[in-house]
């Protein structure tokens, strides 16, 4: 690998650890339980990113496959974390509806 390339993508490496690290203060003070589920999302998002980066500058094919994994995890992650989110929307507006009606 050249040298330009390998510094390149350590350099974007660093670069989506930093963001990484924002992202986790959007995730710990986010004022939302969804803004928290974003992030989290933002955060998987990254590390897949990071792990293909990695695969490529390593030289190591096996990393894309657990990029791949974990992508695969992330997304099932959020789409319960969804579901939550909608089931907790649905029982509030119930319990809204019901203190309306006495």
């Amino acid at each position: 690998m050249k040298e330009f390339t390998g510094s390149f993508l350590l350099g974007s490496a660093i670069l989506l650890a930093i963001l990484i690290f924002f992202c986790m203060i959007r995730a710990i003070k986010g004022p939302r339980f969804t803004d928290r589920v974003v992030a989290g999302n933002m955060i998987s998002t990254m590390i897949i990113v990071i792990l293909s980066i990695l695969s490529v500058y390593l030289e190591e094919p096996f990393l894309v496959d657990v990029a791949i994994v974990y992508a695969m995890l992330s997304f099932i992650t959020v789409v319960v974390l969804c579901r939550l989110v909608i089931v907790r929307r649905r029982v509030h507006e119930r319990e809204e509806q019901e203190d309306g009606k006495r």
